[in-house]
């Protein structure tokens, strides 16, 4: 009988009952930390977009992609908090002076950059 392609490139079979199933198994890929963005677009994915997510998924590339996208996605916020902040005039000062006025105008920037950071990135 002549070898199938799987066979051919090295596949291996095990029998099971009457049938032969291919001995399959996933690279293994470098685990790096995802945080809280990454998590997020990963949820996003799995919900909304299943073919892309289970096409990063089986080719090893899920946790590779999200680890970047969850660095970029923290730059980005870290940025554009900073900024936000300069062109709104809150620096040390107005915190040493008037700390609740402080925490209220890095609250509003900090929401602001999370719903610029979840429309252009995490939920595209």
């Amino acid at each position: 009988m002549e070898k199938s392609l799987f066979e051919q490139v090295g596949g291996t079979y095990t029998q099971v009952g009457d049938y032969l199933l291919p001995n399959l198994t996933l690279t293994e890929e470098a685990q790096k930390s995802i945080g809280i963005w990454g998590q997020q677009h990963a949820r996003y994915l799995k919900q909304y977009h299943k073919v892309i997510y289970y096409n990063y998924l089986t080719s090893g590339k899920l946790n590779a992609y999200l680890a970047d996208i969850d660095e970029q996605a923290e730059e980005m916020f870290s940025r554009l908090v900073k900024d936000m902040a300069d062109k709104q005039g809150i620096d040390e000062n107005l915190k040493a002076t008037d700390q609740m006025a402080w925490v209220g105008k890095m609250n509003n920037i900090r929401n602001a950059a999370m719903e610029i950071v979840n429309a252009e990135l995490i939920y595209f």
